[in-house]
């Protein structure tokens, strides 16, 4: 039952914290006003696609946390750091060239985190597969508006 509550926890935390972030660093006018590509997607996909990753990210700290590598854990915990500071640095700060900065270490830390949990926790490798092609294509989409902006 104590595996459940934690796995539970680590889901309820990641997603109140992904929660809050987003609900307090809300694209306004001066991202409207941003030249963007033209494979930008909509808005309204952001919060749906965000929501199951954190669940999964949830679920990947949670294994992490309960395994005895430790690299495992500091690899989960920078990514989640780099994670929750894009948005207020991108949207709150409006500062998009920090904001690249912050999603490509945010994207080498996930491909390390990958790399590491095949041999220590294959599962939790495979699981993050989806969380590194959004991010893959979040890095090319905030690469793109740095540029045209």
């Amino acid at each position: 039952m104590a595996g459940k509550i934690g796995l539970v926890a680590f889901i309820v935390v990641v997603l109140a914290v992904g929660l809050i972030i987003g609900s307090t660093n809300i694209p306004g006018a001066w991202y409207q006003g941003l030249a963007k590509p033209p494979f930008n997607p909509p808005n309204w996909i952001f919060s749906p696609v965000w929501s199951a990753l954190y669940i999964i990210i949830g679920i990947v700290g949670w294994r992490s946390w309960r395994g005895t590598d430790l690299s495992l854990k500091v690899l989960w915990a920078a990514q989640m750091g780099l994670n929750y500071l894009w948005s207020p640095s991108f949207f709150g700060l409006q500062n998009i060239a920090l904001a690249t900065a912050i999603i490509i270490a945010l994207m080498v830390t996930i491909i390390a985190f990958v790399a590491r949990a095949f041999t220590a926790d294959r599962t939790s490798a495979w699981l993050f597969m989806p969380y590194l092609a959004w991010v893959s294509f979040a890095t090319l989409l905030t690469v793109s508006i740095l540029v045209l902006n």
